[in-house]
């Protein structure tokens, strides 16, 4: 390898959107980004329990409620 080419890799501080923050490696010193692990529905689980709600009611819309 070179000498004297490769940027300098060290910690940095990630800031998300939701206002966590952590650190991690990278060549720039400070991060920001939209979303993160803590807020992201992927992670949270949210995203199926709104789907999963709206598909239940688009069901009962259809064929109605029999009790």
């Amino acid at each position: 390898m070179k000498e004297k080419i490769h940027p300098n890799y060290s910690e940095a501080k990630v800031i998300c959107g939701c206002g966590n923050t952590f650190m991690t490696g990278s060549v720039k010193k400070e991060l920001r980004v939209d979303v993160c692990s803590k807020c992201h529905p992927f992670f949270t689980g949210q995203q199926r329990v709104g789907a999963a709600r709206g598909r239940i009611e688009k069901f009962n819309k259809r064929y109605g409620q029999e009790g």
